[in-house]
């Protein structure tokens, strides 16, 4: 699943509103042009954020781990989120 290039599992980083320049992963796509993001922490797995894509930035990195997971329906936990984005930080 695609949409404009952001796929499940990828890391974006937000350009616009409250969160700007916070880092999710992408958890969900809808049609039209929203993305459901989340980052296990503010916000989560079961409370995604939904934002349109055009809001979003994206990264070369995507958590094939969750991806493959999200795509098989099994579950995804906040504290795996939190982990594989603060690895990524640093």
């Amino acid at each position: 699943m695609e949409k404009g290039g952001i796929v499940l599992g990828q890391v974006v980083r937000s350009k616009a509103g409250r969160d700007k320049d916070a880092y999710f992963v992408v958890v969900g796509l809808e049609k039209e042009q929203y993305l459901y993001i989340a980052d296990g922490n503010l916000r989560k797995v079961d409370r995604p954020k939904k934002k349109k894509a055009k809001h979003l930035a994206r990264t070369g990195i995507v958590l094939t781990e969750v991806a493959e997971k999200l795509k098989s329906g099994k579950k995804v936990t906040n504290a795996e989120l939190r982990k594989n984005l603060r690895d990524l930080g640093g």
